[in-house]
């Protein structure tokens, strides 16, 4: 059992009989005496993606649902689902790329370190490691001269990803690029 005071992003929780993933939550504190601590929370839903907003009091209760986290690595695209290898005991999973849109624009074909959410026997979500390399498949031709404090161009990675470079990056460098906001960091 879990307390909505302890809900943090990341936190997984039963709402409704269904599994959810608590997005952000939002502490509310009263001014008046006696009054009770609301929380609002923002999560969504593991199987349908639907997201919900609730107001929770600090007191409520909620179970947890029954799930495992595993290592995978994900392997290639095979039309409308992305395939993924558990790389303790070599299952293979598919999610929808519906499912995964967002986090295609990181996934290149022998991706490891991804950390993957089975509900019920079934794939409900992976989590990217932060920080990824990704070859330039296109950007404006390199400027001689150019120092790293410079301005940036445009530059689209392998996967389709537009990512920010310094003016003194080429077409066919490596590049580290954060996952959580599509950051570049650095050459790989």
């Amino acid at each position: 059992m879990i307390n909505a005071n302890e809900l943090k992003a990341g936190t997984l929780y039963v709402v409704n009989g269904a599994a959810h993933i608590v997005e952000s939550v939002f502490k509310q504190t009263p001014s008046a005496r006696g009054a009770v601590t609301l929380y609002k929370v923002r999560a969504r839903n593991l199987l349908t993606k639907t997201k919900i907003d609730q107001t929770y009091r600090g007191d409520d209760v909620f179970q947890e649902p029954n799930y495992s986290r595993i290592r995978l690595q994900y392997l290639y695209r095979s039309g409308d689902f992305g395939e993924f290898m558990d790389t303790e005991n070599f299952e293979q999973y598919q999610m929808s790329v519906r499912d995964i849109e967002t986090e295609l624009n990181y996934l290149t074909d022998g991706l490891e370190g991804i950390s993957g959410l089975v509900l019920d026997e079934r794939l409900a979500g992976i989590q990217l490691p932060d920080v990824v390399e990704l070859n330039l498949v296109e950007c404006e031709p390199s400027i001689k001269g150019a120092s790293a404090t410079s301005r940036t161009k445009p530059a689209k990675t392998e996967t389709g990803l537009t990512v920010h470079v310094p003016e003194y990056m080429d077409k066919g460098e490596r590049v580290r690029v954060d996952t959580r906001d599509g950051r570049f960091l650095g050459r790989a």
